[in-house]
């Protein structure tokens, strides 16, 4: 009996965690193709300049993670080809929760990205996650051979095979465009001046002792009255830092042109890395920065040189001026290079892939 309960406890905390695991990152591919970046610059420095040689298809190892994760993840559910799937899971476990104890032990990657932008994750915590979920696998694993599927071989064959081709064409919309939920900082609806302040200050707990007594306020109590100070701690720590610490731009002479960005009417046409840059659409971004002319201001927001800059302007005679910006933070405002992105006062009011640039009458509309 006590079996049996595990077994259905493992089967539903393990295969649903697969999934809203998975379901959150096949919103954002591209976000977790960032990850993935980092993690191979880490795999770089410390076992290897090789694995420099994986970044380039960091979005492909990507969607096979993500869609993997998927596909085990029902499997559990329906018990499909249990000695295959407890197989593949024991494995992907063993690698995530490897990956997760040497980030947390080295502290070299400070978010995991397992639950994307919609929960932010210490690493420890992502490890320590990782440690319970082996827990249940290992039992998933461990009594593979005895679970029985709950469908027929056909329809759970059907099943799986759909959920690979669902979360494929899913991931490739999603990256095509922008992703479905915007859990980022700067989704639409915020004012970003707002998301650099942080929403509350630092309440700090001291720990004293007096007549052998521990004594804990709020409040610094002195010696004068008989207190010791021991220690102290910060008890609202996750509220105290701001949702954005990072943000700052400059204009090629070196001026700092951040809050020149949240005055009045703003078009961001944002470029991480020119060289990389979509071309595809370039010219519907070129026009609507023509027809916008006088009415909005429109600027080029990138983290590449200029001499690099100049030269893409030149080519596609976009003529608008440019600044400097982190290139994470510019991957962070929006998932497309290049990517639009129209603020008013510091509020972001759209976000648009350059597969779909929006009309110049969209942008007006949404300005009134």
């Amino acid at each position: 009996m006590f079996k049996k309960i595990i077994d259905q406890f493992s089967r539903f905390f393990v295969g649903g965690l697969l999934i809203f695991s998975g379901l959150i990152k096949l919103n954002d591919p591209i976000g977790t193709q960032i990850k993935m970046e980092e993690y191979f610059e880490v795999f770089a420095e410390d076992f290897g300049s090789f694995f420099h040689h994986f970044i380039p298809w960091a979005l492909e190892f990507g969607m096979i993670m993500i869609i993997l994760e998927l596909m085990l993840g029902v499997a559990i559910l329906i018990y499909w080809r249990m000695n295959l799937t407890a197989w593949l899971l024991l494995l992907m476990m063993t690698f995530f929760t490897f990956l997760t104890f040497y980030s947390a032990y080295f502290n070299k990657v400070t978010d995991c990205g397992c639950f994307g932008d919609a929960i932010k994750l210490t690493p420890w915590e992502s490890f320590t996650k990782d440690v319970i979920l082996m827990v249940f696998v290992a039992h998933l694993f461990w009594y593979r051979k005895s679970y029985k599927p709950v469908l027929r071989a056909r329809t759970g064959h059907s099943i799986i095979i759909a959920t690979i081709v669902v979360s494929l064409f899913v991931g490739i919309y999603a990256i095509r465009h922008l992703p479905f939920l915007d859990f980022r900082a700067y989704h639409i609806g915020n004012n970003i001046p707002q998301q650099m302040i942080a929403p509350e200050q630092p309440v700090i707990e001291y720990l004293f002792t007096k007549d052998g007594k521990e004594v804990r306020d709020t409040k610094f109590l002195t010696e004068a009255d008989g207190y010791k100070y021991v220690s102290s701690r910060v008890l609202n720590e996750d509220k105290i830092k701001p949702k954005i610490t990072d943000y700052s731009i400059s204009s090629p002479e070196g001026e700092d042109k951040t809050q020149y960005t949240f005055e009045g009417n703003r078009l961001l046409i944002v470029m991480f890395d020119v060289n990389k840059a979509s071309t595809a659409n370039i010219a519907a971004v070129r026009d609507l920065t023509k027809q916008l002319e006088g009415k909005v201001e429109c600027f080029i927001l990138t983290s590449s040189g200029s001499e690099t800059t100049e030269a893409f302007r030149h080519e596609h005679q976009l003529a608008v001026p440019y600044y400097y910006a982190d290139a994470t933070v510019l991957k962070t405002i929006i998932r497309s290079n290049p990517g639009v992105a129209l603020w008013k006062n510091g509020t972001v009011l759209g976000n648009w892939h350059h597969n779909d640039t929006p009309a110049a009458s969209t942008v007006l509309e949404l300005l009134k």
